[in-house]
């Protein structure tokens, strides 16, 4: 059988040489490698970083601060309907009648306890599927012309 590889067989490597692996920036800062640092002699550099640690926007900034509150009043031309007078008493009579909690409501209309407080103290905008729910559990019409 003939050789593959006439003449001799020759090592054709390189010299690998292994260096260390560079320290991580999370190691640099550690408090006892930079205090090895600074009593070796080696040069070590700090920079306090502005706002650091906070989320607050400082005043200094060079983008205005938009008041959210503020650019809605001006974009709408009126607050939005709360729940009137007479559908929060109404939700409140049929479910004391029915002895249930608000609790007890939000739970059979698979909702939040405070969407039902939000709609018996008169702050919650209305919203015609919770109502349809509210409703059907407590067997009282909320919508329409006929709600007393």
């Amino acid at each position: 059988m003939p050789s593959r590889y006439p003449g001799a067989v020759t090592q054709d490597w390189e010299p690998v040489v292994l260096h260390k692996t560079k320290p991580k920036s999370q190691d640099l800062r550690n408090p006892k490698a930079v205090n090895a640092a600074l009593r070796s002699g080696l040069a070590v550099q700090t920079v306090k970083k502005f706002d650091a640690g906070s989320n607050k926007k400082g005043k200094s900034t060079a983008v205005p601060v938009i008041n959210t509150k503020k650019l809605e009043e001006e974009t709408e031309p009126s607050a939005m309907d709360r729940v009137k007078a007479e559908v929060r008493l109404a939700i409140q009579k049929a479910r004391l009648e029915k002895k249930m909690s608000q609790a007890d409501l939000a739970k059979q209309i698979n909702e939040r306890t405070q969407v039902v407080q939000e709609y018996e103290n008169g702050k919650a905008v209305p919203n015609q599927a919770v109502l349809a729910k509210i409703e059907k559990v407590l067997g009282v019409k909320l919508r329409g012309k006929h709600v007393k």
